[in-house]
């Protein structure tokens, strides 16, 4: 049943019907991830992904999923030429929920998804730092002298990248392939694999097995994951 925005927004406690009036003109409100700031806007309770100052209002459970992505699949809830995406894997979770940062199409491993919008901004905010870490598969064996120049930091199109701790895992010789770990907290478009193209080196494979303290354990391919509440509690903590 359709309802006037402000009158859902009043009901939730946030605020009097006519202050919830005033924070929609605001445009403190989003509705389904748009900011909305129309009077005469009317939404469905309890379907309608309704926050205010990127909380959600009352009434709508926040939700924390991790995912083990695989490679393939769009990092996006919706797309014009009707590629698979992240939103087919959690299509049982009722609450409309959104990925915290992205993964490459071609890139796999794990990625959250939640309706906590205050949590999302702060987990992808540069000043936090989170760490991410991945497994890269590349052609060929880099030198100890270029992966270093990724260790102190590269200069790409968008800017310099902080240093990454980078370990080699080991060398294939038969495949003429390396396998490497490297840790990383920023999230450029494409970071790790234009690392590598700026040092002459082509990633075949790449993989992100952990996301701050959480990691992949237990999971396959495709399949997810509640977080539990103290891991959401220790995520909080991280933002303090």
């Amino acid at each position: 049943m359709l309802e006037r925005l402000q009158k859902v927004i009043s009901q939730a406690g946030v605020a009097s019907r006519r202050e919830s009036e005033k924070i929609i003109q605001q445009g403190r409100v989003t509705v389904n991830g748009k900011v909305v700031t129309e009077m005469g806007t009317k939404v469905i309770p309890g379907k309608d992904r309704i926050m205010v100052d990127g909380k959600p209002i009352a009434g709508e459970k926040l939700v924390y999923i991790l995912l083990y992505k695989p490679k393939g699949i769009l990092t996006t809830l919706k797309d014009p030429q009707d590629r698979k995406t992240v939103a087919s894997l959690v299509s049982d979770i009722t609450q409309r929920i959104y990925p915290v940062g992205r993964l490459d199409y071609n890139t796999e491993g794990l990625l959250l998804l939640t309706n906590d919008g205050a949590l999302t901004h702060a987990l992808i905010h540069p000043s936090k730092k989170i760490d991410k870490t991945y497994i890269a598969k590349v052609a060929g064996r880099p030198s100890q002298e270029k992966l270093d120049l990724l260790r102190v930091g590269i200069q790409l199109e968008d800017g310099m990248t902080a240093p990454a701790v980078i370990n080699m895992i080991d060398f294939d010789r038969e495949r003429n392939m390396t396998s490497l770990q490297i840790t990383i907290h920023e999230g450029k478009n494409r970071q790790i694999r234009r690392m590598f193209e700026a040092i002459g080196s082509d990633v075949k494979q790449l993989k992100r097995v952990q996301f701050a303290f959480l990691t992949l354990e237990g999971l396959r391919r495709g399949s997810y994951r509640h977080l539990l509440p103290q891991e959401v509690e220790a995520l909080q903590n991280l933002n303090k």
